[in-house]
Parts: structure tokens; sequence; C-alpha cells
């Protein structure tokens, strides 16, 4: 049994909704080619992407999964980068809760030199970071699920910790990981590009709950064997080829500011590849522009006047820098 609380109302529990995903990976291991384990507190193991091939179909999964079974994510053939004509597109129309309370990589988890941030749905259950002290929506599931963007299984301090944080026992957890060098893992990473537009909009203190309805795209792009490359390549698929459309409530004023305000271009940081950013700040993540990891291109539809402001634009050189095109 599970039961969600959103702003008052009962809404759909996305660790529920994430384990039925999570039971299809399981059952269809071999087709998605998905390595699938039991660790020593019984905690459920999904290697999508690290000893295990993975591949494109997997990392499609993944992404429904981070996003607690609330978003829709589909690949296809899409305009606007000549060289790279497969995108990704998510969509949700509850948005925040798929995005901030489930898909965002907020919960630091760790333990001697194993480190990990930790997203989807098990987040919204152990509501351990500040971020849900604006986020009304608590999960209260009889099983989570979290995503690891790593390439070993977390160590048993770190399955306690998740455990006890969401108040199941550890073989009532689920974690499922793959590296950013994995096609499963690039995969997911790109699907973040709603979230990113989401994230954004409640730096700029945007109301989140007069976001009603979100989509965004941005290109599929190739794994690189090298960490930081292919780290790079994935923000750059957001950074300088994302779209983002959000539909929201009040005044058409807000919308059009939000829009003016949502792309990665208004950062200081904006202009090169990712790789050369993250490089030129010692690999120091934290001192690069906040405001730099959103889509290139924003529309915001003002849904009570009908009205749709836009700003930002594709970068296909920058893009075809990074992708190696």
């Amino acid at each position: 049994m599970s039961a969600s609380e959103n702003t008052g109302r009962v809404t759909a529990s996305v660790n529920t909704l994430a384990g039925e995903i999570v039971d299809r990976l399981v059952a269809g291991a071999e087709r998605y080619r998905v390595s699938v384990s039991r660790g020593s507190l019984g905690e459920l193991l999904i290697d999508a992407g690290a000893k295990a091939a993975g591949g494109v179909d997997a990392g499609l999964l993944l992404t429904e999964i981070c996003m607690g079974g609330l978003g829709k994510v589909t690949l296809s053939h899409a305009p606007g980068a000549a060289k790279w004509p497969f995108w990704l597109t998510v969509s949700s129309n509850d948005p925040v809760v798929a995005c901030l309370a489930s898909q965002y990589a907020g919960w630091s988890l760790q333990h001697d030199k194993f480190f990990a941030l930790g997203s989807g749905p098990g987040r919204a259950q152990a509501r351990v970071e500040k971020l849900f002290e604006e986020l009304s929506y608590k999960d209260r599931a009889d099983r989570v699920t979290i995503v690891l963007e790593s390439a070993a299984p977390p160590p048993k301090e770190v399955v306690e910790k998740v455990a006890a944080k969401s108040e199941v026992s550890p073989d009532k957890v689920a974690f499922v990981y793959a590296p950013t060098q994995s096609l499963a893992g690039s995969v997911q990473v790109v699907g973040r590009v709603l979230e990113v537009a989401l994230h954004k909009a409640h730096e700029l203190h945007f109301p989140l709950e007069n976001i009603v309805d979100g989509i965004a795209t941005a290109p599929l792009s190739p794994p690189h064997p090298d960490f930081i490359q292919a780290m790079g390549r994935t923000n750059d698929a957001i950074i300088y080829a994302g779209r983002a459309h959000l539909f929201v409530k009040g005044p058409a004023a807000a919308a059009k500011e939000l829009a003016e305000k949502l792309p990665s271009s208004t950062s200081r940081d904006y202009g090169q590849p990712f790789a050369e950013i993250f490089k030129a700040y010692k690999g120091d993540f934290y001192k690069i522009d906040g405001s730099l990891f959103s889509p290139a291109e924003a529309l915001v539809t003002a849904v009570e006047t009908g009205e749709t402001f836009r700003a930002g634009k594709i970068d296909e050189a920058l893009l075809d820098k990074s992708f190696g095109g």
C-alpha cells in the first residue's frame, strides 16, 4: 500500500509507479541487457551499464524510473541539429513532482571511497534534502527506488542509510545504477532536460505551484569512454541544444520574465563545451555558474491568456564541437 500527499491532495505514489517500471526491467533483464542481483542486505541491484551492456532502451526506462513514473520519455527523429537527428523528448503533466521531488540528483550518498548523487523516487520518501522544505510532496510506499550515476553498486552502509531514511527494510530498496560513460547513463542524463528547466525556474523563485505541465527535448549524445568528456557531452546536449516548453498559470508578465531568464545563454559561463568549462574550474563543479544548467531555448505559455513567450536558441556549432561532429 502507498499514499502520497501533495499540497493537501492525494497524488500518485512515485515509488509505486517507478516500482512497476523496475519490475519490467527485472522481468526483461535479458532483453534490456541489464544484470539483476541481490546485495548482502537483500537490496535489489540493477546494473544498467557498468559491467552490463545496457543500452538506449534501458536508458529510456531508467529515465522514467528517475521521474517516478510521472514522466514519458521517447526517442524520435527530430529537426534542430543537422548532424544529430535523434532526440529524446521528455514530458510530464506533474512536472514539479516528477522532476524536482523525484528526478533531481540531490541526495549525496557516500561511504569511504564510494560517492554518488542519488536521484529517483526514493528521495521523496526519505525527504532528507533542504529542497523538500519547499516541496509539499511526501511519498509513503512499501518499497523505494534510487538511481545512481555510478559504475559500482552502493556499499551496505549506503543501503542501510537509504532504507532507514525511507523507513523500509533493505530488501524493499532497489538501486539502479549506470555510469555516465555508458549508453543508458548518457540517456538518463540527457533525459534531465525538463528537470533542469524546472530547477532553474525554482532558482529564479518562480512559483512552482503555477507550473502545470511541461515538455522538453534534447539530442541523444554519443557516449565517450572518458568520464569528463562523457559528462561534458550529456550536459552540452541540454545547454546548447535543449528546448523546454512550460505551461504556467498566473500573469503573462511573469511567464514572459521566466522565458527570458530560463535559457543557458544567460549564464556567464556559456560559450564553451562543458568539459572545457569544467577543466577551467579545475574540476570544482560548484564553481560553475548554476544558471548554465538549463536548456538552450525556452518557451513559456501563459495558459490563462494564451500567450507564448520564447527566448534563447540552439547553438549547432558548439554542439558539433562537443559531440565530435
